[in-house]
């Protein structure tokens, strides 16, 4: 599943820009007023469509203006008159930018992805005009060289890095020739990836499954049925039941369905979606994508893209990476084919000779689970409402850091699903505003990410509080039930809140070093470590309330949850580390890739063994986090994270799990902290020492796999 794609850039995103038309006047256009709103979020109520094309000009223009002043300023280049004056440059840019992408991902039309697809690659040209700008760099590397004689705290410091390092790795060494290469690759390496999400949105709504034969619901639980009734309902078609590519819809559908053509057939359009003969195919277009990026990270001086991008990870270098991946590849698919054995062996107890194929594995899973542990999901589910599973994020939150939300009701949102809340301190003190949007829609793309519609920042002494938003796709409430989790969306909404807590907690002087702008092998620990909280028992029985008998979740379905809790590993484990290794693959290449995306998809995979039962988490042609959503040679942050946040959750495990001590020493060494400094020492400076893998071993029931190469 999808865990997270997290939006961290303003303008760095570059998703959107001007359309066509006359510039409204400033009355007119929200952008260009102060926000007069609660807490100063955006006026979504008084933002059109209209409204982002003129504003981006705008942004682009008074942002040109201000870097020439900065560029043309007749004094010695200092910290203060270039690297500061650069960081509160682009002001209304990012405004408009941040909401204009956040929506473009959240509550997009046809308008809205129009505009991005004209437009970007004049935002692309505009970055460049600044990344590539001589004269700005000229002062900015005096800055650097000089860094020293500036008395410089360390905040300070880290944001100069960061600055100087931005401009070498945008090519700002590169001769006149080699960075009009650059621009026009990154000017259509803009219109492809935004290409790409648009297609994989659109072929995700474009697949019905219109079911007319109440015979063929056999085995889907009453509340997927419900559901499915109502979306055919919406769709005008009556009396008839609709499945769709969504998750909620697809997911449980492959693992309750007992009709095997109608799994085949909703499976087929899962996996292929991004790969049809039709205007939205995506493989020509990210074989072209990993190419430009070869030619860039050659341009810049790197042999690959990975090698560029890994330079600024925890990770360094892509043999660590790889070193990781490998070293949890072999036990992962050894018990990824001992579920497999034990699946097939069911159907043919059942009396079936056909061959377990990719449709089959979540029905037979669920069917495995049942047998070896009496547990039918369907029986949790009940459980799991999802305010109550709301009430229980809080009631961690508060117990961990005394943080308290309070729904604002009369207070501007951008679709009328994405609800508001105030996040105040102990003591009442402003932390920041949170938007929470839960379900799926046509609007929105696949997954789950955290977002800010404003980072947190310090003016004159005083923390700007930030707007932060965390959007989901869970299922949705029907009409004899609420919002029902699954126990996997119940640990997503824990994770998009660790995240969220990353940005609502982030107490550092300059915005480019907020919250979660730090690695993005690093980025995933506060999201991780929140998992850990929601399987709890002491925790679980404050949440975990099913929604008609208002009964606590019995210990003896806490002790099922609990000694079923690394079932299905192997083939959890080998799905995403085999997307992983496939992003690596497309990244790590030192010469343009010459085949088609299917054929590299399936030497990648062949290469390391992949069994044919299981596909790749993402397959090439919707892998969105590395193709249009800023994880490319970064994919394999979540399992690093993961041994982040396994060794870290051992320091409240192995005292008490709402430690006050060690939940203080986590917010104040990572949470407030954002990027100031290296991920390790930060790490470090709340654990004690470096993070050991044994725990995630152990977690995921991996560390007594013996591994038989023969299979």
């Amino acid at each position: 599943m999808n865990k997270t794609i997290i939006v961290l850039s303003i303008a760095g995103a570059l998703l959107a820009s001007c359309g066509t038309g006359d510039k409204p006047s400033d009355s007119m256009n929200p952008f260009f007023e102060a926000y007069n709103t609660p807490f100063e979020v955006p006026p979504f109520d008084k933002i059109k469509n209209e409204h982002f094309a003129p504003a981006l000009r705008e942004g682009m223009r008074l942002h040109q203006e201000e870097i020439d002043a900065i560029v043309n300023n007749p004094e010695e280049a200092t910290f203060s008159n270039t690297i500061e004056a650069m960081e509160k440059s682009g002001e209304l840019l990012a405004r408009v930018s941040i909401v204009f992408s956040n929506l473009n991902s959240a509550n997009t039309n046809d308008e809205l992805q129009a505009i991005a697809r004209e437009m970007a690659p004049e935002l692309s040209k505009h970055s460049d005009n600044i990344n590539l700008n001589e004269k700005l760099f000229h002062r900015v590397k005096h800055v650097w060289e000089n860094k020293d004689s500036f008395g410089l705290n360390a905040e300070q410091h880290k944001l100069l890095e960061k600055s100087y390092k931005s401009f070498v790795r945008n090519g700002a060494n590169l001769n006149e020739s080699d960075k009009e290469k650059l621009r026009e690759i990154n000017s259509r390496l803009s219109v492809l990836s935004l290409q790409f999400g648009q297609n994989v949105l659109a072929e995700t709504n474009a697949f019905k499954l219109i079911i007319d034969n109440e015979a063929d619901l056999a085995g889907l639980p009453q509340e997927l049925r419900d559901v499915a009734f109502q979306d055919a309902e919406t769709a005008g078609e009556e009396d008839k039941w609709l499945f769709t590519l969504q998750n909620p819809s697809v997911m449980p559908f492959l693992q309750y369905a007992e009709n095997r053509e109608l799994r085949k057939q909703i499976w087929e359009a899962y996996k292929n979606r991004g790969d049809q003969a039709n205007d939205k195919n995506n493989n020509e277009i990210l074989i072209e994508m990993a190419n430009l990026r070869l030619q860039k990270a050659n341009l810049i001086g790197y042999a690959n893209h990975a090698d560029y991008v890994l330079e600024e990870s925890m990770a360094k270098n892509v043999d660590n990476v790889y070193k990781l991946l490998n070293q949890l590849w072999e036990p992962a698919l050894a018990k990824a084919k001992q579920e497999r054995d034990e699946m097939q062996a069911m159907i043919a107890a059942e009396g079936k000779d056909f061959k377990l194929e990719p449709w089959d594995w979540r029905y037979y899973e669920e069917k495995l689970r049942k047998q070896k542990f009496d547990l039918d999901e369907q029986e949790v589910k009940p459980y799991f409402a999802l305010d109550k599973v709301q009430e229980g994020v809080f009631m961690v939150v508060n117990k961990l850091f005394g943080l308290t939300f309070a729904e604002i009701k009369n207070i501007p949102s951008y679709h009328p699903e994405a609800k508001a809340y105030e996040v105040k301190e102990a003591d009442g003190t402003h932390v920041g505003v949170l938007y929470m949007d839960f379900h799926p829609r046509a609007s929105k793309r696949g997954g789950a990410w955290m977002t800010s519609y404003r980072p947190q920042n310090t003016v004159n002494g005083e923390r700007k509080a930030p707007v932060i938003s965390i959007v989901c796709n869970f299922s949705k409430p029907t009409g004899n039930a609420p919002a029902l989790l699954t126990f996997d969306e119940v640990t997503t909404f824990f994770h998009e809140f660790g995240h969220a807590l990353h940005g609502l907690l982030s107490n550092v002087q300059y915005k480019s070093l907020a919250g979660t702008a730090v690695p993005r092998d690093f980025v995933e620990l506060p999201s991780q470590i929140m998992e850990n909280w929601a399987t709890e028992p002491e925790v679980l029985k404050q949440y975990a309330i099913h929604y008609q008998t208002g009964e606590v979740i019995p210990d003896a379905l806490i002790e099922k949850l609990k000694n079923s809790g690394t079932f299905g590993q192997g083939f959890g484990t080998t799905e995403y580390l085999a997307a992983s290794l496939l992003d690596l693959d497309y990244h790590s290449q030192t010469s343009p890739i010459q085949m088609d995306a299917k054929t590299f998809e399936n030497v990648s995979m062949e290469k390391i063994g992949l069994i044919g039962e299981i596909i790749p988490r993402y397959r090439s042609t919707y892998f969105q986090h590395i193709f249009s959503g800023g994880y490319s040679s970064g994919y394999y942050s979540y399992i690093w994270s993961g041994v982040l946040d396994t060794d870290a959750f051992q320091a409240f495990k192995e005292t008490q799990l709402f430690n006050q001590e060690k939940a203080l020493s986590f917010r104040k060494e990572i949470l407030e902290r954002g990027g100031t400094d290296e991920p390790m020492s930060m790490y470090v400076n709340f654990r004690g020492s470096e993070p050991k893998i044994d725990a995630l071993l152990k977690k995921r029931g991996l560390d007594q796999v013996k591994v038989d190469r023969t299979k």
